[in-house]
């Protein structure tokens, strides 16, 4: 189940700007999970001046935040559309002073792996999959204008990768899950393993927890309603680095549907996202507003 932390403090709000007659805000807030300043944004679509809307959660990647899905996927319009808040978390705890933290672009700052770490440097405040899960919805739904447990999840990359084991290692909490070039077997690739080492200690168990791949073979629950899109010229796609087959390979075997779309041409970036990004909104749409 979703990790367990206490309701936070109260929201600063950083900007709100009007866009496709909804709002998109950036709020501050203390984080028990993170214990440190956490940022979010969140967009309002104008349905949600009149009631409660559904949520879908959009996860960033290695090096990102909260902001290059605000600015570069274009996902406000036909959110405004169908009437969806979006909203978009940090990658990682930030200014916590742990030793090592920036040094590396894939591993510690902007590289939370959306796991709840056990080692001892990190275990203070690299809690990211609490965060995501417990302490992230419970703030939304009492301070926004959001359906209690009506929500769903998406990501891209790392945040893919995020997506895929919250909805797998939480039956029934979202609705549906999709995701743009997740990296699906962490546990055999070096991304996920350098990450899993680090946050996780050496091979064991453990990891099983957080790989999607591993979680799909013994996942039991409703249905997941799953959507993958990868480009065919992504880079960390050549590298091995996603391994979106090793996924498809697993829930065959576990007989729960997927959906992977191989995008001829497309690479890893937010022109791919942007591209994409009204076909998972629109999937999303169609479980949320049931």
């Amino acid at each position: 189940a979703g990790g367990k932390t206490p309701l936070t403090m109260a929201l600063t709000e950083v900007s709100s700007v009007l866009c496709f007659g909804g709002q998109q805000k950036v709020f501050t807030h203390e984080s028990e999970a993170c214990k440190c300043t956490m940022k979010f944004g969140v967009f309002l679509p104008p349905q949600a001046k009149d009631g409660p809307v559904p949520v879908l959660y959009y996860l960033s990647g290695l090096t990102c935040t909260h902001d290059n899905f605000v600015s570069k996927a274009g996902g406000q319009r036909i959110a405004a559309e169908k009437g969806i808040i979006i909203v978009c978390p940090d990658t990682s705890p930030r200014g916590v002073k742990v030793e090592g933290d920036d040094e590396n672009w894939d591993f510690g700052t902007g590289a939370g792996f959306y796991v709840d770490a056990t080692q001892e440097e990190w275990k203070t405040n690299y809690n990211m999959y609490s965060y995501v899960t417990a302490e992230l919805p419970a703030l939304i739904e009492k301070e926004f204008p959001a359906k209690a447990g009506v929500r769903s999840i998406t990501g891209h990359s790392m945040g893919g990768h995020g997506a895929l084991i919250c909805a797998l290692k939480n039956p029934a909490m979202y609705r549906s899950v999709s995701a743009f070039a997740p990296i699906c077997h962490p546990s055999n690739c070096p991304w996920g393993q350098k990450a899993f080492s680090g946050y996780l200690g050496p091979e064991g168990p453990a990891w099983a927890e957080y790989d999607a791949t591993e979680l799909v073979a013994k996942y039991d629950g409703p249905p997941l309603n799953i959507l993958i899109d990868c480009g065919k010229a992504d880079g960390f796609y050549e590298k091995k680095q996603l391994l979106p087959e090793d996924f498809v390979t697993a829930c065959r075997g576990a007989g729960v549907p997927v959906v992977l779309r191989m995008q001829a041409g497309y690479d890893h970036s937010y022109y791919f996202i942007s591209t994409f990004i009204e076909d998972h909104i629109n999937h999303h749409a169609t479980y949320l507003n049931q």
